[in-house]
């Protein structure tokens, strides 16, 4: 980890908090290809954020590399040798984080492969948006201020939601919502639908270091006049 560079709230927090359409599609590209490798190694990351997922620092394709850190949450979801799914359990205290969470997670339920998919959801609509209509609620203590937070996040409809962001991210938030525990998502169709739209847009990845959001803000702020201060 010592090796890697700024998490992905790091970059968000240079642009300003937002990110382009484009980087936005690039980032769902490789968080759904890191989730997918996980869960074909048994395991359930259980806090998908954007601290814990990291940019190159520099070494390799300029930064244009995304990992995936801090496994101290994650879970076994099947047995590595007879693949013998977890049960569905409820009564679960809530693992992770809030703002992240998937609804089952903070009703309860038992998190599976889903819950990683719903969380990297929020993470997308949060990065295009600037925020998620549950941040900043004020309660008396941190389990009332969950109970708000899940509340908001039932309450609001997917559609509400990805308000201003195109169709594809409500359509990937509700197929994440209509997966059965056990299910094992379809991250092809996921990818490729996100791949669509990247290409839609008439976007190319050139594999530069100028395809981040990121990097063109280093880039533009490099070219500031000696003297000048750069906020």
């Amino acid at each position: 980890m010592d090796l890697l560079g700024p998490s992905l709230e790091d970059q968000f927090n240079k642009c300003g908090r937002r990110f382009s359409l484009k980087t936005v599609l690039m980032i769902a590209d490789q968080m759904l290809e890191r989730v997918e490798l996980m869960h074909s190694r048994h395991l359930i990351h259980r806090d998908i954020k954007p601290a814990n997922f990291v940019t190159d620092a520099g070494g390799r394709a300029n930064g244009n590399f995304i990992y995936c850190i801090d496994f101290g949450l994650s879970k076994r979801y099947r047995h590595p040798r007879t693949l013998q799914h977890i049960p569905q359990r409820e009564g679960r205290s809530l693992t992770g984080t809030p703002r992240y969470a998937s609804i089952n997670n903070h009703l309860g339920v038992e998190q599976s492969r889903r819950d990683d998919l719903e969380s990297i959801g929020y993470v997308l609509v949060y990065f295009l948006k600037g925020g998620l209509p549950w941040q900043g609620l004020k309660a008396k203590s941190a389990t009332k201020k969950y109970k708000l937070i899940m509340e908001k996040k039932q309450q609001i409809t997917i559609p509400a939601l990805c308000q201003g962001c195109p169709s594809q991210f409500a359509e990937y938030l509700a197929y994440c919502r209509s997966l059965k525990f056990e299910a094992k998502p379809n991250i092809a169709y996921l990818r490729g639908m996100f791949r669509d739209l990247f290409r839609s847009q008439g976007y190319t990845n050139n594999h530069s270091s100028l395809d981040w959001d990121w990097n063109r803000v280093e880039g533009s702020a490099s070219e500031k006049p000696a003297g000048e201060v750069v906020e």
